[in-house]
């Protein structure tokens, strides 16, 4: 095989933490079937960290170790850059830096790609280099080339991910163990699910990074974080999840874009699936994505979305792609976001008020005469019909003698904006004893 004879290609790691250990040892490891399928080798040639004695330990004493990220930019024998710093601060920086001194970029960051996508790849275009994030979305599931090479073909309709393995692990935990939430939160940091500060990830940031990077890819839009919605699960508790479970339903964390007559929906937010979807049943720190296309119908990509051999799976793909097309005309190579820079879409991101879906509604009410009659007037005066209902006895909610009682309601699809309507005016009703919880439908069929 000629092609192996060329140099190496020679890498920059910047950040030798998890991933760039775990990038490191696989690169090591498996060097040789890499190289069969690269034809060429790859070499970490220098690492930036500011622990310099931790990260030589890492990689041994042939490989420079620096402790300014900004000297592996310099390094004119340097041709990729991997970024694995993380954040949006000094990563953007140094990015950028890399990208004006001609150097290839990859990267594990969500967070970069869905706030400043736009403009690291205008500054890519601009210099001829690529920009490989596969590792951003999904850990190590090649979602992003599935999206953006294997469904070329297909008008992609919408896509459906758990994209968060500790939102996932959490609430596992509370359907299997009926835990409420702050419970399973602390069992997932002390079994290092969890962040000590676990705030991108309950609150459905992490999320929305990564379901607004496959929406851009999906639909040929530019990466608009700003307008996604986001809502985390902190607010779920121990009896919904039983209540869906009742009602053959599981309750997951989804990132959800969909392409619809207006415009496209961008959101993340806890939702009731069918306990008959596949999705349903990713169960632990797992991730899956679903993607619904018109000509192909329904995939699943399935598998590890964290961990340091896992995300250093998806590294190195792009490290491997890269070196492939090192020496391709910038033309012929596939658009950073699968569509060609100057035929993507101005497609509006949809405000959740415009947004269609089904609702589980949940109310603490009166357990007395006319209650129900008087909620289901207002729903139907507001155009909402009824999909199923579920009214427990007043005794199991509250005990021997209670006089009040939950009463759950599924409703069919209706625009958001009425749904908000209805409950303020069902909130307001003397009988609705607490604020009621409204949690989103998907049937994803």
């Amino acid at each position: 095989m000629k092609s192996s004879n060329l140099t190496p290609i020679k890498v920059g790691l910047l950040g030798i933490g998890t991933v760039g250990s775990g990038v490191f040892n696989v690169l090591q490891r498996n060097q040789e079937e890499i190289l069969r399928r690269a034809g060429r080798g790859i070499e970490i040639a220098m690492v930036a960290d500011l622990d310099t004695a931790r990260a030589q330990a890492v990689v041994g004493p042939n490989v420079q170790v620096v402790n300014d990220a900004r000297a592996v930019i310099a390094n004119p024998e340097i041709d990729i850059v991997i970024e694995l710093i993380g954040g949006y601060g000094i990563a953007r920086q140094l990015v950028m830096e890399a990208i004006e001194a001609g150097k290839h970029v990859v990267t594990a960051n969500k967070a970069l790609i869905a706030v400043h996508g736009t403009e690291i790849f205008a500054a890519a275009h601009r210099k001829g280099v690529m920009v490989a994030f596969e590792a951003a979305v999904a850990g190590g599931i090649p979602i992003i080339k599935a999206l953006r090479e294997g469904l070329t073909a297909n008008r992609i309709e919408w896509i459906a991910g758990i994209i968060n393995g500790t939102t996932n692990f959490i609430l596992s935990e509370m359907r299997d163990k009926g835990l409420d939430f702050d419970v399973a939160l602390k069992d997932a940091q002390r079994l290092g699910y969890a962040e000590a500060d676990p705030t991108f990830d309950i609150e459905g940031v992490d999320a929305g990074h990564k379901v607004t990077i496959m929406s851009a890819i999906a639909f040929g839009i530019p990466v608009q974080f700003d307008k996604a919605y986001v809502e985390g699960i902190t607010q779920l508790n121990a009896q919904d999840i039983k209540y869906a479970e009742q009602l053959g339903y599981r309750i997951k964390l989804l990132g959800i874009t969909k392409r619809v007559a207006n415009g496209v929906e961008l959101r993340v937010h806890p939702s009731l699936v069918p306990a008959k979807r596949l999705i349903a049943n990713v169960e632990g720190a797992m991730n899956a994505v679903m993607v619904q296309a018109d000509a192909l119908g329904t995939t699943l990509y399935y598998g590890k979305g964290a961990g340091s051999e896992p995300t250093a799976s998806a590294v190195i793909a792009d490290l491997v792609d890269i070196t492939r097309l090192n020496s391709a005309d910038a033309a012929q190579r596939v658009p950073y976001l699968a569509f060609q820079p100057d035929a993507m879409s101005d497609a509006p991101i949809l405000p959740m008020s415009e947004v269609v879906t089904s609702y589980y509604l949940r109310l603490k009410v009166a357990d007395e005469a006319g209650v129900l009659a008087r909620v289901t007037g207002l729903l139907a005066e507001a155009g909402i019909s009824i999909d199923g209902m579920l009214q427990r006895e007043a005794d199991d909610v509250g005990g021997a003698g209670s006089t009040q009682t939950d009463l759950i309601i599924l409703t069919h699809d209706c625009v958001e904006a009425k749904m908000n309507a209805a409950i303020a005016k069902i909130q307001n009703l003397p009988t609705v004893l607490a604020p009621i919880t409204r949690i989103r439908k998907e049937e994803l069929a």
